[in-house]
């Protein structure tokens, strides 16, 4: 017989530990709650739990540091972070010290029974990289709504990986705002962030200012020319309104993302 996963809960709300509790029993869980940050370390050093959930403010520690101590001992062990600073930064944070999930108070309880169940069948990962930043001012996205909270849910996930990220919104609605803070604070942060206007590129020198090309590959290439994608190696590459590509420009796009390789204007070699 299978024993439910224990969940242990720290937060210094006795009416936050009351309502996960309620929601995570009803959902089949066995939970252990605490107030302070010292007793979730003992179980957790003890080898207790299958999964945490902490707040990011505790009156004992700051629940950002004690998630790297916790990843240290045990690195397989799940961890949702949850505050009520909900600010981008914040979510960066947790994710960058090794949360699986960063949760903005208030919270939606189905939200969090969906956190756990997914973070509790998620394949172990490699732990994420250190955060660098403390300040806040040169935060390029702002906003406490709970769209914006889900946009900073979602990027801290993106941060620590190398995926392709489609970023979809109306003129002005802060695209690149986005792509820069994915760039800012991820993996690729040290390396250049090159962006370009598709729109604004003749159709017929497309492939050549995506990819390159060599000396007399066409007429009046005198000399090899760098593509954006050389470019921006190590880094981001931010390609605005794509949608204006012509259609044989967007596959042979498509194609570079799906085989993580190209080949400029005129060359042979990949």
């Amino acid at each position: 017989m299978t024993h439910p996963a224990t969940i242990l809960i720290a937060d210094d709300d006795r009416g936050i530990r009351t309502v996960l509790t309620q929601a995570l029993n009803r959902a089949g869980y066995e939970v252990r709650t605490t107030g302070n940050a010292a007793t979730l370390w003992r179980w957790v050093a003890d080898g207790e739990g299958d999964l945490v959930i902490t707040d990011v403010v505790m009156p004992d520690e700051n629940g950002l540091d004690l998630i790297p101590r916790i990843k240290k001992i045990r690195p397989d062990l799940r961890i949702v972070a949850m505050s009520a600073q909900s600010t981008l930064l914040t979510a960066v944070k947790a994710a960058q010290r090794g949360a699986f999930e960063y949760l903005p108070k208030p919270f939606d309880l189905k939200d969090v029974v969906n956190v756990v169940g997914r973070a509790l069948a998620a394949p172990k990962a490699d732990p994420s990289f250190a955060v660098q930043s403390d300040g806040e001012e040169a935060l390029p996205l702002i906003g406490r709504s709970s769209a914006m909270q889900e946009i900073y849910r979602v990027l801290a996930r993106l941060m620590t990986t190398d995926l392709t990220v489609m970023i979809t919104g109306e003129s002005g609605t802060g695209k690149e705002l986005v792509a820069r803070a994915l760039h800012d604070y991820g993996k690729r942060r040290n390396g250049p962030f090159v962006a370009i206007n598709m729109a604004a590129i003749p159709r017929e020198l497309i492939e050549s200012e995506l990819f390159g090309h060599e000396k007399g590959s066409f007429t009046g290439a005198t000399s090899r020319l760098v593509g954006r994608f050389e470019q921006a190696e190590g880094g981001t590459l931010f390609l605005d309104e794509i949608g204006d590509m012509p259609p044989e420009a967007q596959t042979r796009l498509l194609r570079v993302l799906q085989e993580g390789e190209y080949t400029s204007v005129g060359g042979r070699v990949p």
